[in-house]
């Protein structure tokens, strides 16, 4: 099911287009990487999607299901705002505000919610800890649960991993893509377009010229992946697999 669909989005500031001519769609089990240099627009597109920033030209549209404020987003500025004063479990419920649901404090609902959530990304042990005093990695999962309070269809994520070492972002991504054959649709700017073609099944590719939209094999043909990528397509079936090659010729 189609979850939302963007059509010729024209973006800019003060009358300056950043991005032009973005189409694209997202669609329940997908798993999207939005890459580009700096620059490139793609926390504008971010903005866009969430109805922060209005197009200049062309729509999105979204599904019944989903509307702009059941979108689960970790913003990547939420990277460099670790010192909340409150617990694990506070950070998590917080992500619940968007329910409309009535009354002073938590209700019994929203907490159940949480509850879930935070068992669901392997999290409910440091409940009562305070968040400062965790990990970058244990952090990233509680702004990750935060953000699936809000959503069972789409989450929205800035650079995730950007602050993150190589083993904490690999266990960050396993994560992810978990998530993802559970059910939730994930859309990730990501800096990084070798990490991102071994874990997205579509590629949004942000640059002055053209925008590339298409599945990671179909991008890893293109002539905007064959210019970053240099270690081949990871389908076994492809006859660009260095791996693949290596079988044959042995």
């Amino acid at each position: 099911m189609e979850l939302l669909k963007a059509e010729n989005l024209r973006y800019g500031y003060d009358g300056k287009t950043i991005l032009k001519d973005v189409s694209f769609s997202v669609n329940e089990g997908d798993f999207i990487c939005i890459v580009g240099e700096n620059g490139s627009g793609k926390t504008t597109l971010v903005k866009g999607i969430l109805g922060i920033l209005q197009s200049y030209e062309g729509k999105i549209q979204y599904s019944k299901e989903l509307t702009k404020s059941h979108i689960g987003y970790l913003s990547q500025q939420a990277l460099h705002r670790k010192d909340f004063p409150a617990s694990v479990s506070e950070v998590v419920l917080s992500g619940t505000l968007g329910h409309s649901f009535f009354g002073f404090g938590y209700s019994k609902a929203q907490r159940n919610i949480a509850d879930k959530v935070m068992e669901k990304v392997g999290i409910t042990h440091l409940r009562k800890k305070n968040f400062s005093e965790l990990s970058g990695g244990q952090q990233q999962r509680v702004l990750l649960a935060r953000a699936l309070c809000a959503t069972k269809k789409l989450v929205l994520l800035d650079e995730p991993t950007s602050a993150l070492d190589p083993l904490i972002t690999a266990e960050f991504y396993t994560l992810l893509k978990k998530l993802n054959k559970e059910g939730v649709a994930v859309l990730m700017v990501s800096h990084d377009v070798s990490a991102a073609v071994k874990i997205a099944s579509h590629i949004i590719h942000l640059d002055s010229d053209s925008v590339f939209f298409g599945t990671t094999h179909e991008y890893i043909h293109s002539d905007k992946g064959r210019k970053l990528l240099v270690s081949g397509c990871p389908c076994d079936a492809c006859s660009h697999n260095p791996q693949r090659e290596v079988r044959e010729n042995a």
